[in-house]
């Protein structure tokens, strides 16, 4: 680390981190931390929840204390955290950052967050309980599959931009339309102003998949042995919490807790959560191979970041 951080120009720029799971973000992350006069705001669906560590990957207590993230550990998992909600949060803490002088870098996995931060988000109805519960229960009776098909008979556009095991996605396309009468298509062509203003500069930090996928073994392994499956133990005896809810469908969650059920055993739940989290890994891929202007980094580079971010001016 340099003796004397370094200096940022007055050009209101944004560092968006990104990269598939278990690409080492958090790590790089920490690493830009230690060159800039920075402020660390955390892109990630699952790292909102309280009480969801270890199967998160979250950021040790002893790193969180040293770097400080913003957007780690602010709801519990039985409460409702929408995308209006992150932006909202994100915002605020870019524009406390920059007024401190600070480089905000948001760093974290959930392409969908930096889309919308990006480009803005259309006018979307909001969920009700009524209509969750609705399209909760066709999907336990129906399958993601089949709500798929459905979806591409009423949303082709939509459909084809969902993989048919996306079934949080599925059910929310579906949701629109039985609220609005209108596709998700038709509504996302209407993007608000609800977006950035500051200048964002991209790093994508993408491995080849065969590390990908021996790192995010590896990983569920460790997590395994750190208490992965008490960690799920404690969340099921909140009675406020089922499988329907968008913090027990992250992956590992939602295998463990199958676990418990009783339909599979110990090995078929590892293989399953490593085999979901492999089919949100290319899920990821998939989105950031279509980012543009970024700088793309096979290996974990803080002096190739520095120069990019140099050549743009930060």
């Amino acid at each position: 680390m340099p003796s004397i951080l370094m200096r940022i120009s007055p050009n209101n720029s944004v560092v968006f981190l990104m990269g598939p799971t278990a690409s080492g973000k958090t790590e790089l992350a920490l690493e830009i931390y230690n060159h800039y006069k920075a402020s660390l705001i955390s892109v990630d669906s699952a790292l909102v929840y309280r009480g969801m560590d270890i199967g998160t990957a979250k950021p040790s207590t002893e790193v969180l204390e040293k770097y400080p993230h913003e957007l780690i550990n602010i709801c519990d998992p039985e409460e409702d955290f929408s995308v209006n909600k992150f932006i909202s949060l994100a915002k605020k803490h870019i524009d406390l950052a920059l007024a401190e002088n600070k480089l905000p870098i948001l760093v974290g996995g959930t392409s969908f967050y930096f889309h919308a931060l990006e480009h803005g988000l259309s006018e979307l109805p909001e969920s009700t309980s009524e209509s969750r519960e609705h399209f909760n229960n066709l999907l336990n009776s129906k399958g993601s599959e089949r709500l798929h098909q459905i979806l591409l008979e009423i949303d082709p556009n939509s459909a084809a931009r969902i993989h048919p095991n996306d079934s949080q996605r599925i059910t929310r396309a579906l949701e629109v339309h039985y609220l609005s009468g209108q596709t998700l298509s038709e509504l996302q062509g209407h993007k608000s102003i609800n977006k950035l203003s500051q200048s964002i500069k991209k790093i994508i930090l993408m491995p080849d998949r065969q590390e990908l996928h021996k790192r995010i073994e590896k990983r569920f392994i460790k997590m395994m042995n750190e208490g992965f499956l008490e960690e799920v133990k404690a969340l099921r005896k909140n009675k406020k919490l089922n499988l329907d809810l968008p913090s027990m469908r992250c992956v590992g969650y939602r295998q463990a807790w199958k676990y418990f059920d009783g339909e599979f055993n110990k090995h078929e739940m590892i293989d399953k959560a490593i085999v979901a989290t492999r089919q949100l890994c290319k899920r990821q891929c998939t989105w950031l191979r279509n980012e543009n202007d970024a700088l793309i980094l096979e290996k974990s580079s803080i002096n190739e970041v520095v120069n990019f971010l140099q050549k743009r001016g930060v």
